[in-house]
């Protein structure tokens, strides 16, 4: 049995899941009086890994979209809408699901947290499709 061959970056991978799992540490440090001071986002001066590990998956969201579109398979007209199309309903999925995650439970127009994570994912993501 042969496996097929990928064109995944395994190193690209591994970075996204480490953020992941520095977004999910930060996010959920423990107890909030004994918290190691690198979890914590700085004041005002100052760097912590807090303050760089979403910028950090914005990147690889950015890395991962470059890699993903391919030029050359998207030189006609019909190749190039399918590939929009895929593009602008994956980023309208994300922003409607960052939407719904604010809205859970609040019910009311005013609690609605328009620029929450997963719209900034979103945004991110369609903005490096388009540069790319």
């Amino acid at each position: 049995m042969t496996t097929p061959a990928t064109s995944r970056l395994s190193s690209v991978d591994a970075l996204r899941g480490l953020a992941i799992a520095a977004m999910i540490v930060v996010n959920n440090p423990g107890d909030r009086r004994f918290v190691y001071p690198q979890l914590l986002h700085a004041h005002w001066h100052g760097l912590t890994l807090a303050d760089v590990v979403f910028p950090l998956f914005l990147f690889l969201v950015g890395v991962c979209a470059a890699l993903a579109i391919d030029p050359d398979k998207h030189r006609d007209a019909e190749a190039r809408d399918r590939l929009w199309r895929k593009i602008l309903l994956r980023a309208a999925v994300l922003f409607a699901l960052g939407l719904g995650e604010n809205a859970y439970l609040r019910l009311s127009l005013e609690a609605l947290r328009i620029p929450g994570v997963l719209q900034r994912i979103a945004v991110a993501y369609l903005l490096s499709a388009w540069l790319h």
